[in-house]
């Protein structure tokens, strides 16, 4: 199955294959990280350095990577930046104490809690313990109930940048059919949200929904964020749509390697060099039904990293303009826009 279009070419009529439309997320990053430099600057002149801390419990080599990422970023747009490393055995209350340290201090405006914690830290505790001012991960209850009620917050990073590419890439939203396959509280759950008021008609599927390809072939934007490799197939598509894969997966497994990139030499071919290559929650046939569609890598990711930056410089506007807000205080005035 591939998405084609009729052309009438001297009295004839023709199908011809159209490749789904590639979404760069490194391109439109980039614009974002433009736009920020500039507000920055302006912070900058007001003598403001915007300021991100960063805590990484443990040695997890994914999540040092994710968070040396981060770091690289507020580098490079100048922003501070903070790296707390507390040991794999660190307890709860050793956690509460140093998100209350970063809490109190005016440098610091945005708090980021890379997960996952230590299975032996209560994780819900931490995150609801950091100031919703600083909740530049968009994971703080009250961020949550914020933008339930549409009101100006600091949003989820990946929901935030996967609306940042459809907006972007021109992709009509207002009375579009949409389905977000996932309901984590962290992608699922705030994508549906950001979708609802930008005025799509929201559908949430999961593991557990019946009939799930035909609902997923309704949309016209396909939200992919449930965490199984390609799990979104070409025929559970409808031609045309948008799709944006959230997932990153790491396939390990020659079996489904061969199974999932059998029409992919490429990728065979960097699994066979490296023993491991990456795919989305979303098979890579798809893109022969998609009108567009999000690589993996090189699609969410930049963009998730892009709103966190974001989130960082808006938490250091709006934490001046209320006061330098302390812990708690920011309940309702920063909710909803990304």
């Amino acid at each position: 199955m591939c998405y084609y279009r009729r052309v009438e070419e001297s009295f004839t009529e023709r199908e011809i294959f159209v490749p789904a439309r590639i979404l760069n997320g490194n391109a439109i990053r980039d614009e974002i990280y433009a736009e920020l430099k500039r507000e920055i600057a302006d912070l900058n002149a007001a003598g403001i350095r915007p300021g991100l801390a960063a805590v990484l419990v443990g040695e997890n080599a994914a999540s040092q990577i994710y968070v040396r990422n981060k770091i690289a970023a507020c580098e490079q747009l100048g922003l501070g930046s903070w790296l707390k490393t507390p040991s794999a055995t660190a307890t709860t209350e050793e956690l509460l104490d140093l998100i209350g340290q970063l809490n109190e201090s005016d440098e610091v405006d945005g708090i980021l809690v890379q997960l996952p914690l230590p299975d032996r830290v209560d994780t819900k505790t931490i995150l609801a313990a950091v100031d919703p001012a600083k909740d530049v991960d968009g994971f703080h209850p009250m961020s949550l109930g914020q933008l339930v009620s549409g009101r100006l917050c600091l949003v989820a990073c990946t929901p935030a940048g996967c609306m940042e590419i459809l907006r972007r890439s021109g992709v009509p939203i207002e009375g579009a059919d949409a389905v977000v396959v996932g309901r984590s509280d962290i992608v699922g759950k705030p994508m549906a949200l950001l979708l609802m008021h930008a005025n799509a008609t929201v559908t949430i599927c999961h593991s557990k929904t019946r009939d799930l390809p035909d609902v997923v072939r309704r949309a016209s934007i396909v939200i992919a964020a449930i965490g199984r490799p390609a799990m979104i197939q070409p025929d559970w598509v409808r031609p045309g749509a948008t799709v944006i894969d959230v997932g990153i997966n790491r396939i390990t497994d020659a079996a489904e390697a061969e199974r999932i990139f059998a029409n992919v030499p490429a990728k065979l071919a960097q699994f066979r060099e490296k023993g491991s290559v990456l795919v989305g929650d979303v098979h890579p046939g798809v893109a022969e039904v998609a009108g567009a569609i999000t690589p993996v890598p090189g699609g969410v990711g930049p963009l998730t990293i892009a709103m966190l930056m974001r989130n960082t410089v808006k938490a250091a506007r709006l934490r001046r303009e209320h006061g330098h807000a302390t812990p708690g205080s920011v309940s309702g005035a920063a909710a909803a826009k990304p």
